[in-house]
């Protein structure tokens, strides 16, 4: 098509008529039509009912093929004219859409090599999930990077895909990937609304983002976008797509994909949300972190709001299901806290790797929790951290609760996880204090010692190391009984220096405490990081009759389709505490919490032991207590270890009594396995008292005060030694030397001094007498001097010898008083008439220490051997560390 036009078409053209004066032009606004001629003047007509003028010749008759045949053709003229614009403009656009669609081309070649071969393209997998659950089968969390599992489409209610189709892409089952026409619709829309109401981007193109793309918003990602949402189209079907879509896509929080996002925010399957939850989430995504249902309220709800309006617009909800489904922007929307079980998925999270290697798929973990108990736990320690600590000055809790055979029930690793994820059940390692106190003792008596045996609570310097108690007081002459009882530090530094450190470590790690230990004696105190789970677990063997144990949270690792990858075994250490010593142990820590630092634990007639421990400063603060069902740990303190006014026996033990409480609500009370320490056989342990200085006298071997034994029933004494039992060296697994401590010779059967659980030292016996040589006690440093004192011959009042000794420490000096082992008399040394020393009654009958009346011969205290602690009550009555 050509057009063409002359210089006389043109408009403000001038023509010339006879002798060349110019034509008049035609008024602005009248319609005039110029017909040029062959060698003729042009004539110029006006429409006079157009212009309201009249014509300027009427009478003259226009010519053929002039003026008036113009007239007659111009309506033809301007149809033409506006046709001809018209193809103008389609001849124009059809160019520049040649063009420009050339152009696009060019651009999608040039950013579409820059992606790999489509033959290469391929939804990548999703990243595998982890399933966790308590042992009931309720779910506990979802782990890995998605948060939550993949779920089905056709599972969930028609309106949750419905949800996201209305508010991301209204026309999803008519475009090609890229919605052109939805283009423009979106952008009239959000310039009526005065903001964007919507995406404009298709779900295919979101879904082509969140696969293969980088978040950048450049131009060329968009291209590359574009492209990639063609492909999607091409080679899946549109329900597949919204599949992978709801299934990939970020709600914040942490949560990808609608089941994540549904656990995440409302603790429920994404199969079973309300209309107005999926309303909440569909609207969350133009910005997860700010409109997620934990986010900004009001945002929220106006969101929501224009999520069930375009559904009620588009027919797949009424207006009334709208508005019914709106929630009040005025109230907070009720979502999901994540309570402290997360602190167990965190854990078991952490251990997957190290259970079946790399995760490359989705799994399902079945775990030991208890829900009830662990729920229980968490509400018992946030109650009593709010309560007290700010009385205080603390801000964190923790607490292990497991079986006796390790098999975790409960834990929670703080207050609050969702302010603080920090795990302190497992990752922080804080002090232990006194609670470390008990493998001391162990080590104690594996080495011969018992919980009678006695010792010195007294202030003294080891290598530079000056121990002191935490009271500030001291006892004297103590058995260990008392000093763990107590919380003595002297004694169990004593006990420490003796063993060694070495072996205390040693101890501690046979019974399972995993953390590196330094051989110091400090270590004796608990001056050394551990984490309270270890703790709680080296204590179990307390408990269930002496086998070690390795704590458990996993039963079972499957697949999603049922391969089971691991299963938990019932194989451990064995046996790591003999019989005999396991029972010494449960006396003494049972009467920790009797009388001691953990009298205020109450367990509704249950037998229990447990230990507190209070680290310098009162920067952390534990009890770990046990019975025949469960042991369980608590520490209270603060993050950035400041100093409290806590100790063991008092916040930490009311949590434990408080949980230990509910846990074994229901169940019939047992003894703990393996007793208690009973020494029957030998008595009612009683030490043998100087009456000159009423300080005990010390055993040579040792460095410990000698005890004597009465029969409880018969109030006798008990010849020491003549029932005591053959015992097993535990370095050697051969029994001791065999030495009969009244001849000094080996027998059959060693003979072991029940004062301090070793056989007897040939150097204890006068070869002469074969009577026990008594020490000479240094007044100065407390130990014995390796020199025999001097053996004195002594009479009854009716001159009968009566073989015995002294027990004045100071040799040389006349005694005063004699006790005869034999029967446990108490005589006062006289001169007869002769001047022969004799023993004659005493003049004043008293109790002496461990009940016992010399006089009578009988205990003043039937009920045990614990009658001595009421003493201590007088010193250590309110210590609770």
């Amino acid at each position: 098509m050509d057009f063409r036009l002359t210089a006389d078409d043109r408009v403000g053209a001038q023509g010339k008529k006879g002798g060349g004066k110019p034509v008049p032009q035609a008024k602005r606004g009248s319609r005039e039509r110029v017909e040029p001629s062959m060698g003729q003047s042009v004539g110029v007509f006006v429409d006079d009912e157009r212009s309201g003028g009249t014509p300027s010749n009427p009478k003259k008759t226009p010519k053929r093929g002039t003026a008036r045949t113009a007239r007659a053709k111009t309506p033809k003229k301007r149809r033409s004219r506006t046709g001809g614009l018209l193809m103008g403009l389609f001849y124009w656009g059809f160019i520049f859409a040649i063009w420009g669609g050339i152009a696009l081309i060019g651009v999608v070649v040039y950013y579409g090599m820059q992606l790999p071969s489509s033959n290469t393209w391929a939804v990548p997998e999703r990243a595998p999930n982890i399933r966790i659950l308590a042992a009931d089968g309720q779910l506990i969390s979802n782990r890995g990077q998605t948060g939550g599992e993949a779920t089905v489409l056709h599972e969930l209610p028609a309106y949750v895909p419905a949800a996201f189709i209305s508010i991301e892409d209204r026309r999803f089952y008519d475009h090609f990937g890229v919605d052109v026409i939805g283009l423009a619709s979106v952008a009239l829309e959000s310039l009526k609304a005065g903001g964007v109401t919507r995406g404009a981007s298709t779900i295919t193109q979101q879904l082509a983002k969140n696969l293969f793309l980088t978040p950048d918003q450049t131009f060329a990602r968009k291209v590359q976008e574009a492209i990639l949402a063609v492909w999607l189209e091409q080679n899946y079907s549109k329900d597949e797509i919204l599949e992978l879509y709801l299934n990939r896509v970020f709600f914040g929080h942490g949560a990808t994909g609608i089941e994540a996002a549904a656990q995440t925010y409302f603790g429920k399957s994404a199969r079973n949300l309300t209309l107005g939850e999926a309303a909440l989430l569909a609207g969350s995504l133009q910005a997860p972190s700010r409109l997620n249902p934990k986010g900004d309220p009001t945002a929220t709800a106006t969101r929501q709001r224009l999520v069930l309006n375009a559904m009620a617009e588009e027919g797949y909800i009424s207006k009334d299901e709208a508005t019914a489904a709106q929630i009040d922007p005025n109230q907070t929307v009720r979502t999901k806290v994540a309570g402290s079980e997360s602190y167990v998925a965190d854990w078991v999270e952490s251990l997957m790797q190290a259970y079946i290697g790399e995760v490359d798929g989705d799994v399902i973990v079945s775990t030991t929790l208890d829900w009830r108990l662990q729920k229980e736990a968490e509400v018992i320690v946030r109650e009593m951290v709010a309560s007290e600590g700010p009385k205080r000055h603390f801000t964190q809790g923790a607490l292990v609760a497991m079986d006796v055979d390790g098999t975790v029930r409960a834990m929670v690793g703080g207050v609050d996880y969702q302010a603080s994820q920090y795990n302190r059940a497992v990752t922080a390692k804080r002090q232990p204090g006194s609670t470390f106190k008990p493998f001391v003792y162990l080590a104690a008596m594996e080495k011969g010692y018992t919980p009678d045996t006695l010792a010195e609570d007294a202030q003294f310097e080891y290598q530079g190391w000056s121990p002191r108690n935490a009271s500030g007081k001291y006892a004297g002459t103590v058995t260990l009984r008392q000093g763990l009882a107590y919380s003595l530090n002297t004694v169990t530094a004593r006990l420490a220096i003796d063993v060694t450190p070495q072996v205390v470590i040693d101890t501690a790690t046979r019974m399972g405490i995993s953390s590196p230990l330094t051989p110091v004696p400090s270590i004796a105190l608990g001056t050394q990081e551990v984490n309270l789970l270890e703790l709680t677990s080296a204590y179990a063997p307390f408990a269930n009759g002496g086998m070690g144990v390795i704590p458990n949270v996993i039963t079972k690792i499957a697949t999603a389709d049922g391969k089971v990858l691991y299963e938990a075994s019932t194989a451990g250490p064995g046996q790591v505490i003999a019989p005999n010593i396991l029972g010494e142990m449960n006396d003494m820590l049972e009467t920790a919490v009797e009388v001691g630092t953990g009298k205020g634990a109450n367990l509704n007639g249950w037998t229990f032991g447990g230990k507190t421990g209070t680290s310098q400063e009162a920067k952390d603060a534990l009890f770990v207590g046990y019975t025949s069902h469960m042991v369980t740990g608590v520490w209270l303190g603060n993050d950035d270890a400041t100093k409290t006014t806590l100790s063991g026996g008092n916040v930490p033990v009311a949590i434990w009594s408080q949980f230990m409480t509910k846990a074994h609500e229901g169940l019939q009370i047992a003894p703990i396995p393996g007793g208690t320490y009973q020494n029957a056989s030998l008595g009612v342990p009683q030490p043998v008292i100087d009456p000159a200085t009423g300080q005990a006298v010390i055993d040579p071997a040792t460095g410990q005060p000698m005890v004597q034994y009465v029969d409880p029933a018969t109030g006798q004494p008990v010849q020491p030694g003549a029932q005591a039992a053959q015992q097993v060296d535990p370095a050697t697994g051969l029994p001791y030397p065999q030495i009969d401590p009244a001849t000094g010779q080996p027998v059959q059967g060693a003979m072991i001094d029940p004062a301090s659980g070793q056989p007897y030292a040939q150097s204890q016996i006068d070869p002469a007498t074969g009577q026990f040589v008594q020490p000479t006690i240094d007044p100065n440093t407390g130990l014995p001097i390796q020199s025999q004192p001097a053996q004195s011959q002594y009479y009854d009042a009716n001159g009968q010898p009566i073989q015995g000794y002294q027990v004045d420490p100071n040799a040389g000096q006349q005694p005063s008083q004699y006790v005869d082992p034999n029967t446990g008399q108490l005589y006062d040394v006289g001169v007869d008439a002769n001047g022969q020393q004799v023993l004659l009654p005493p003049a004043t009958v008293g109790q002496q220490p461990g009940g016992f009346d010399p006089n009578a011969g009988q205990p003043t205290d039937q009920q045990s051997p614990r009658s001595q602690r009421t003493l201590m009550d007088l010193i250590f009555g309110d210590q609770q560390n």
